[in-house]
C-alpha cells in the first residue's frame, strides 16, 4: 500500500469517526447572516474568509473538504454554483442532509465523494476554491497542483488553516498529547513557511493571523468572555503584527 493510499485511508477512517458523533440537531444553523456580508475588520477567521469571497453569485465555487456542509450551506445561500467535495461518503451524506434540514435548495450544489489529491473537475473550471481546515490533512504539493489546475485564470483560492510557527508553543503542545478518534495520524498544524511554499506558483498572496493563545484559554476557562477575547485578539494583532507568530490560525488568499 502506497503512502498516499495509507494517508487517504486514515482520513476516511477519521471522517467516519467524526460522522458518528454528529447529531441531527447540530446540522441546523441558526445564524447564517454573519457569513453573508461580514466586514473586513471582523475578529473571526471564518467571517474573514467569507469577506474575502466577495460576490460569488453565479460563480463556480469548490468547497474543498466540505465535511458536514457548514460552508456548503453558506456558499449556496450566497448564490454560488457549488461543488462540495469530501473524501468521506458519510460526511457528504450529512452535508446533503444539512441543506435539507435548513431548507436551503441544493439545486445549484453538486456533492462529490473523492480525493483532494485528484479532483474530478476539468481544467480551469472553477472561479473560487474555498477550503476551511483542510490543507493540514493533505499532501500540500499534490493539492497545490490540483488547485492551480482547476482554477480559471484570475481565479482565487481562500483557505483557513491551523498554524504553529512558534517553537515554544510547538514544544508545549507536544507535552499534551491526545489521540481523539477523529484525529488521523497524518494531520498536523502547518507553518506559515509551508503556506508560502504551497502558494509559490500563485500570485497575490495575502495572509492574516488569528487566535493568540488567550483565545483558546478563554474558550476553556471563561467561555462567557470568548467574544471579548476575539475582539482583543484582533486589536493586538492589528497593533503588533509581529505577535502573529504566536497565533494559531491563518487565513490566506491566492490568485492564479
Amino acid at each position: 500500500m502506497s503512502n498516499l493510499t495509507q494517508w487517504e485511508a486514515a482520513e476516511i477512517k477519521r471522517s467516519s469517526a467524526e460522522a458518528l458523533h454528529v447529531e441531527e440537531l447540530s446540522l441546523r444553523i441558526r445564524n447564517t447572516a454573519r457569513y453573508i456580508n461580514p466586514a473586513a475588520s471582523t475578529c473571526y477567521p471564518l467571517e474573514y474568509c467569507c469577506h474575502l469571497l466577495g460576490d460569488v453569485r453565479g460563480k463556480t465555487v469548490l468547497d474543498l473538504g466540505c465535511g458536514t456542509g457548514e460552508n456548503t450551506l453558506i456558499l449556496a445561500l450566497r448564490g454560488a454554483n457549488v461543488h462540495a467535495l469530501d473524501i468521506s461518503q458519510e460526511l457528504v451524506d450529512l452535508a446533503r442532509k444539512r441543506l435539507h434540514i435548513n431548507n436551503v435548495s441544493a439545486e445549484n450544489v453538486r456533492f462529490m465523494v473523492g480525493s483532494a489529491h485528484s479532483i474530478e473537475l476539468p481544467d480551469e473550471s472553477v472561479d473560487v476554491v474555498f477550503g476551511i481546515a483542510i490543507l493540514h490533512h493533505l499532501d500540500l504539493n499534490l493539492v497545490a497542483n490540483e488547485v492551480f489546475r482547476i482554477l480559471k485564470s484570475g481565479g482565487r483560492a481562500i483557505f483557513q488553516e491551523p498554524v504553529r510557527d512558534s517553537a515554544t508553543i510547538r514544544f508545549v503542545r507536544r507535552l499534551i498529547p491526545y489521540t481523539a478518534p477523529d484525529v488521523s495520524p497524518f494531520e498536523r498544524p502547518l507553518t506559515t513557511k509551508e503556506l508560502r511554499q504551497f502558494s509559490a506558483r500563485f500570485k497575490g498572496f495575502e495572509i492574516r493571523a488569528f487566535d493568540l493563545p488567550h483565545v483558546s484559554l478563554a474558550g476553556v476557562v471563561a467561555p462567557r468572555l470568548i467574544t471579548a477575547a476575539h475582539r482583543l485578539d484582533r486589536r493586538i494583532l492589528d497593533a503588533l503584527p509581529f505577535l502573529g507568530r504566536y497565533a494559531a490560525v491563518r487565513v490566506f488568499q491566492i490568485t492564479k
